[in-house]
């Protein structure tokens, strides 16, 4: 299975036809957030395959040339706080950013982040019940605290991701928000887990 990720930036050559030439074998799209509402869109009726998306700390209304206003991306399934089945693959995701501003959306506190977290572990186990597995894919805007994440506290990864990966040991966890100019590693191994910073986009081939 091959799936296109994409976060946190407009790609030129994605948001135009070249982008079923050069992509058009994926099985599906993965957003990790930040990515204004009407490219996830064009991306997704291109394609015209599972599109699956986190919202980042900066998504928001996008007001098109039309006159309408997105409030989320048609065509796309919202992974937060939630598992879905594709094809064979079990993938799940948790929106958003450490809170950095008293009142912003897809903003949590490490606390907040936790509990999200929770309330996801009795799907991961019933996951593990019918599969024989929790997870494939852990899909989150944020990256894990000390793995590709910054040292203001905007950047600053989770540190439940840290205990998710731990416990339940997706295959990969696929992440945006810290962007990749010359930040060196995009792909960490932690434990089990193949940690990797989409920005801008990134080809899975599993």
């Amino acid at each position: 299975m091959k799936i296109l990720a994409i976060s946190d930036e407009v790609v030129r050559s994605l948001y135009s036809p070249n982008i079923v030439s050069r992509f058009g074998d994926v099985d599906a799209v993965i957003s990790c957030g930040d990515l204004p509402y009407s490219y996830m869109e064009y991306v997704a009726s291109m394609l015209n395959k599972p599109c699956l998306f986190v919202h980042g700390n900066h998504d928001c209304d996008e007001l098109t040339e039309c006159g309408i206003v997105l409030k989320k991306p048609g065509g796309w399934v919202d992974l937060d706080g939630r598992t879905v089945l594709l094809g064979d693959l079990i993938i799940g995701g948790l929106q958003g950013s450490v809170r950095y501003r008293p009142y912003a959306p897809y903003q949590y506190t490490q606390i907040d982040m936790r509990a999200k977290a929770l309330r996801m572990v009795p799907q991961l186990v019933l996951n593990r019940m019918r599969y024989g597995r929790h997870l494939d894919i852990l899909v989150t805007h944020a990256p894990a605290y000390g793995i590709h994440d910054g040292k203001d506290l905007a950047h600053q990864g989770f540190t439940v991701l840290l205990d998710l990966m731990a416990r339940f040991q997706p295959r990969y966890l696929l992440h945006g928000h810290t962007h990749n100019y010359g930040r060196g590693e995009r792909i960490t191994r932690y434990l089990e887990t193949e940690v990797i910073s989409v920005h801008p986009y990134h080809l899975l081939e599993l």
